[in-house]
């Protein structure tokens, strides 16, 4: 399932190349047909994320509701900023992407908000169609397999595919639905989010290892960071909520304020700090090099050489350090 840096990504490229654009809405595939057409030729307006959940807002009056859930992805056309799509090679953003790429015309260090910065736009075909950077040749691409819903900008076309969610709401129907989450550090206040965060987890009985991951203690945190926040606070992941430190709780918000903002940056749920140049390089090109515990099963760990352990917590696989994170 797509983490909260990617989401923040792919409402950073609608952003981007859609806002302040009159929109063609449809559903190819038919199963989105009315709420397409709730929202064809009028003007994107908006586009933000609130953890994992992205929502695109239509003549400041109505907005489309989108949770990728663990199967859904934007493919994106036209003139897109290759450098802004999320760890792809190919224009498909929301899938995790753990092969690793740095985008082309920038390095991994590239600060999205500014175009130069990032490299030029560029002429992209649609993922599932051919490789990124050859020259489509004609605007827009033909829908290629299920899609649920095209916007269709002038210059740009995005699709998506298996959504969770995709709904068409009104105002008060989306604050209702941000109301129920957590903070997300991209969103909310700094020491305001934090004080939310530490005072929603310091009163649960439920381990920290499954808070993290409650959408409504915490946005965007997924099993990759869960795990790699947890290891970097030598935090055991079994610890109820109301037994973990305020000081520990509050180093957990920091660190995924932190995290959220290199992954954002990079593309890449990069976990590992102060690498050497060769070593950070192979980081971005390689999960491997990239984390810490995660996806390391039976592997030893890095600090102490114990193996590391995976269980099952609430259907999702956990990983950790039985030393480090004793």
């Amino acid at each position: 399932m797509p983490e909260g840096h990617s989401v923040h990504r792919i409402a950073r490229q609608f952003a981007l190349h859609f806002v302040d654009k009159p929109i063609a809405a449809s559903s190819p595939q038919g199963r989105f047909a009315a709420g397409a057409a709730e929202i064809d030729g009028l003007t994107m307006t908006d586009a933000r994320a609130v953890g994992k959940q992205m929502f695109l807002e239509f003549d400041h009056r109505i907005w489309l509701r989108v949770h990728l859930g663990m199967y859904g992805a934007w493919d994106f056309a036209g003139d897109i900023t290759a450098d802004a799509t999320t760890a792809s090679a190919n224009g498909r953003m929301g899938h995790t992407n753990q092969r690793g790429t740095t985008g082309q015309g920038g390095s991994a260090n590239d600060n999205e908000e500014s175009l130069a910065s990032i490299g030029a736009p560029r002429r992209l075909r649609m993922a599932e169609q051919e490789r990124l950077g050859e020259a489509i040749d004609s605007f827009p691409p033909e829908p290629i397999g299920a899609v649920r819903v095209r916007l269709l900008a002038p210059d740009a076309v995005a699709d998506l595919r298996g959504p969770t969610a995709c709904q068409v709401l009104h105002p008060e129907e989306v604050q209702a639905v941000i109301a129920k989450l957590g903070p997300d550090p991209l969103v909310d206040d700094t020491d305001e989010g934090r004080e939310r965060f530490v005072n929603a987890a310091i009163r649960k009985p439920t381990p920290i290892g499954l808070l993290l991951m409650d959408q409504n203690v915490v946005s965007g945190i997924g099993n990759v960071y869960r795990a790699e926040l947890l290891f970097r606070a030598r935090l055991d992941p079994h610890t109820p909520g109301k037994l973990v430190p305020r000081e520990t709780l509050e180093h957990l918000w920091d660190d995924w304020t932190y995290l959220l903002g290199v992954g954002v940056a990079t593309g890449q749920m990069m976990t590992m700090d102060d690498l050497a140049d060769d070593d950070y390089r192979n980081a971005l090109a390689n999960r491997d090099d990239r984390h810490w515990v995660y996806h390391r099963t039976g592997e030893p760990c890095r600090l102490c050489g114990t193996p590391i352990v995976m269980e099952m917590a609430a259907g999702r696989k956990l990983y950790y350090c039985p030393a480090d994170q004793s």
